[in-house]
């Protein structure tokens, strides 16, 4: 599965988003697009889910029409040593994950 990986988390977090095809914000050239225009890049280059730590989004954008799903990492900071325990929850989610929605990952 294809998964783009938000500018704000580290890049150090891919390589442990194992079994998919992941890649960041940056590797894409994407870096400084707003939330609206970068869920619709994501989708024209056929990611099926973004990966974020941004707890605002599903406020900000309407995900429900979208062809990806979101995925929000919640932890205490965007820090890798936050985020890594959050990791298999986040794999059950990846798995299970349909267009248009939203899943919280929290520690």
């Amino acid at each position: 599965m294809r998964i783009l990986l938000d500018e704000q988390l580290p890049r150090q977090l891919a390589p442990y988003v194992v079994g998919h095809d992941v890649r960041t914000v940056q590797q894409e050239s994407w870096a400084g697009l707003k939330n609206g225009a970068l869920l619709s890049a994501a989708e024209a280059a056929e990611f099926a889910v973004f990966l974020t730590g941004d707890q605002n989004l599903q406020f900000q954008q309407n995900i429900s029409k979208r062809r990806l799903g979101v995925v929000v990492l919640c932890a205490a900071s965007n820090a890798l040593e936050d985020l890594l325990p959050l990791i298999p929850a986040a794999l059950a989610v990846i798995e299970a994950i349909q267009p248009g929605q939203v899943a919280r990952v929290e520690a």
